[in-house]
């Protein structure tokens, strides 16, 4: 009898603190935080050359931010930030492949020497092979951990010293839905996404903790982005989220210091209710999105499934050749 009591007390304060999170929510929909300038900041951006990552490189260049764009692919991110002189903003290319830590420490000491220190870093390069974890090779399955998970810890460490010492900074880890539940076909880029997402918010608490309270932390969780990268992934019910649209609503959440950023807002409730239904509820409803067969006819960037697994995230594009870095 205690244990059932335990366990309804557990649910009592589960739904009611459920409740309070979703009033707030509506709360900060109504009347959300204001914006903070980002001008004269120093913004980093993995995966750069393409999708995503040179979206935002754009966007924050027109708000005043100077633009540090790193890239496998050093044409791809050069013309990144030739886009950005063009308008008259400031920018600096550096070419890194982020699945080697070196090369990241490498690049970070480049980057200080040549441009300062970094307030805001955008850990935005991946990588998705799109096979059967069976059917994946260990060599591609590193290269995903790599990229998609350790590179945060490598960039992080290298820049975040600095934001701390100061007092100001902002991290940005753009992570996945398929960060927030499992899905059929992609256990190892779920896995890495769950860790970027496990990282964040991991250093998000730790700087609440130490009261680092101008040091801020955003994780971004989109579904599928119509970068190329996911050609042939779909979703029911669900639209493939357009890259314009996305980088307008991490830019707004950065800018906003808002933490968590799920998209479509129809991810963002299924993830919330999943850990409150039993599992088979949680199922149904991922079924009913057609969400473990949405890989079934997947092909990527290269038109052809062997070839997958360039590093360009799935959100932001080809992150340079095979990386999205």
């Amino acid at each position: 009898m205690g244990f059932i009591l335990k366990d309804l007390v557990g649910v009592v304060v589960l739904f009611v603190v459920s409740l309070v999170a979703r009033l707030l929510s509506v709360v900060r929909l109504i009347f959300p935080a204001g914006k903070k300038s980002v001008s004269g900041e120093i913004v980093l951006i993995t995966g750069a050359g393409s999708g995503l990552g040179r979206g935002m490189a754009l966007s924050f260049a027109r708000l005043g931010a100077t633009i540090v764009a790193w890239d496998i692919n050093k044409e791809a991110n050069e013309a990144t930030v030739q886009m950005i002189r063009q308008e008259g903003g400031k920018a600096f290319g550096f070419v890194c492949d982020c699945s080697k830590r070196e090369d990241i420490y490498r690049a970070a000491q480049e980057v200080k020497d040549s441009v300062g220190h970094v307030t805001i870093l955008v850990n935005n390069a991946g990588i998705v092979s799109g096979r059967k974890f069976l059917d994946c090779p260990d060599d591609l399955i590193q290269k995903t951990m790599d990229i998609n998970t350790n590179a945060h810890f490598w960039t992080t460490k290298a820049f975040l010293p600095h934001m701390l010492k100061k007092k100001h900074g902002h991290l940005v880890s753009i992570a996945s839905a398929a960060g927030l539940a499992g899905m059929s076909g992609l256990a190892d880029y779920c896995t890495s996404k769950f860790g970027a997402v496990g990282f964040a918010d991991s250093i998000r608490v730790r700087l609440h903790e130490v009261k680092q309270h101008g040091v801020h932390v955003t994780c971004v969780c989109p579904t599928y982005i119509n970068t190329g990268m996911f050609t042939g992934a779909e979703l029911r019910e669900v639209a493939i989220l357009e890259t314009d649209q996305v980088v307008q609503q991490i830019v707004d959440a950065v800018l906003r210091n808002q933490f968590w950023l799920v998209l479509p807002r129809t991810v963002a409730i299924l993830s919330g209710i999943q850990g409150m239904v039993p599992t088979f509820l949680a199922d149904l409803a991922q079924k009913a999105i057609n969400m473990h067969g949405s890989m079934d006819n997947f092909v990527g960037r290269q038109g052809n499934k062997k070839n997958s697994g360039r590093q360009g995230n799935k959100n932001s594009g080809r992150q340079g050749n095979k990386k999205k870095n």
